[in-house]
């Protein structure tokens, strides 16, 4: 199990990525996007494999707390601004999958 200390690195490391999430997800580079998302869920991988613990001095836990805040705070933003782009996708996709439905359906293209 990780002492606090090493959590509490591990959660400002998550805070600092998810700011730059945030970031990218404004300025429409998802692959940055895309690398800083793996690099979060490889330091919250961390945390699950050794044991996160609640123990640790009461301004320790509260500096943990104010970390996963804000970190669920940018993931909403970065959620509000990968949202509409993720519709748009599924709608393309859709589309072209009633496309060649309609084409198979009518010997279109044979």
């Amino acid at each position: 199990m990780l002492p606090m200390p090493a959590q509490l690195e591990i959660y400002e490391q998550m805070s600092v990525l998810s700011a730059r999430m945030v970031e990218a997800a404004r300025a429409g580079d998802w692959d940055r996007l895309i690398g800083l998302e793996r690099a979060v869920a490889d330091l919250r991988d961390t945390l699950i494999r050794e044991g996160d613990s609640a123990a640790g001095a009461p301004g320790e836990a509260e500096r943990r707390r104010a970390l996963i805040r804000r970190i669920l705070s940018d993931d909403a933003e970065v959620r509000r601004h990968t949202e509409p782009w993720m519709e748009q996708v599924r709608r393309f996709l859709t589309g072209n999958v009633r496309k060649r439905q309609v084409d198979q359906a009518y010997g279109v293209g044979s």
